[in-house]
């Protein structure tokens, strides 16, 4: 018998009975839209100038000699680099390592910051406290248990690494020539304190500013247990409210960081 097709996996739930349209409206993730806050891993991804950007090698690519075809790769990659979490353990000592973090931290609510105004006229600002009070004057006050993401409009300027970096240069001497916006540490203090979230996440490459030089930011956040997602893409097309985040990463036993896959759900618009 050849079954009709459906827009979705609910709409062929519902026809075949196992679920009802009342019951389908009430499930979490129904009338919305998944969108990927990833970029993808290959050979443009961008990385810390000092770290080893990932390779991907054919094992296998062919048919086989019984006939069926066979694909196999192998890939390596330092923790730190495209769209990848940190671990609290990656700047505070006897934190949280990457396995460690539970899923509850790894998902929740969003709050998005919109800063691109700021970052396109400086290349090297770092979001303020300012910043955060004025978005809670337009949205309410950050949510507990949030997860608070910050919209630089960076993302728009990958894999391109003399934009998005501030330099194309590779090694310990390119470090200096890295330009890209940050989350100043008294803002980091400042969520950690005044503010009960879950995670911090922006479209650059490191939550510090590419300028910084003692990563008070990382620090803050690393000693309260607060993880960071770095290189997110697509924050611009999320709403300052409203957002569900799942951010899993691959689980590394001891890791100080891996890659990260990053969604969000966003509901339709009544």
């Amino acid at each position: 018998m050849k079954l009709p097709c459906y827009a979705n996996g609910l709409t062929f739930l519902v026809a075949l009975g196992f679920i009802s349209n009342g019951i389908a409206s009430e499930l979490p993730f129904a009338n919305g839209r998944w969108i990927d806050l990833t970029h993808d891993f290959s050979t443009n991804t961008l990385y810390w100038p000092t770290a080893k950007p990932f390779t991907l090698e054919v094992e296998f690519h062919a048919h086989t000699d019984k006939g069926y075809f066979y694909a196999a790769n192998r890939y390596s990659a330092s923790e730190h680099g495209g769209t990848h979490i940190d671990a609290p353990i990656h700047f505070a000592e006897g934190h949280k390592t990457l396995d460690e973090l539970s899923i509850e931290q790894l998902t929740g609510s969003a709050a998005v910051v919109d800063v691109t105004a700021k970052t396109q006229k400086d290349a090297d600002y770092q979001i303020t406290v300012a910043d955060l009070k004025t978005w809670e004057e337009k949205h309410g006050k950050i949510p507990k248990d949030a997860i608070v993401l910050f919209n630089t409009g960076f993302a728009s300027r990958w894999p391109d690494a003399k934009k998005y970096l501030g330099t194309d240069e590779r090694g310990s001497n390119a470090v200096a020539k890295l330009h890209f916006p940050g989350l100043h540490p008294d803002a980091a203090r400042w969520l950690t304190k005044e503010r009960t979230i879950k995670a911090v996440g922006l479209d650059t490459a490191s939550i510090d500013h590419g300028q910084s030089t003692l990563f008070e930011t990382h620090r803050v956040l690393s000693e309260k247990n607060v993880p960071a997602f770095e290189n997110v893409a697509a924050l611009d097309k999320l709403p300052a409210t409203g957002a569900y985040v799942i951010a899993l990463p691959m689980k590394i036993k001891g890791g100080s960081g891996g890659p990260l896959r990053i969604v969000a759900w966003v509901k339709d618009k009544p």
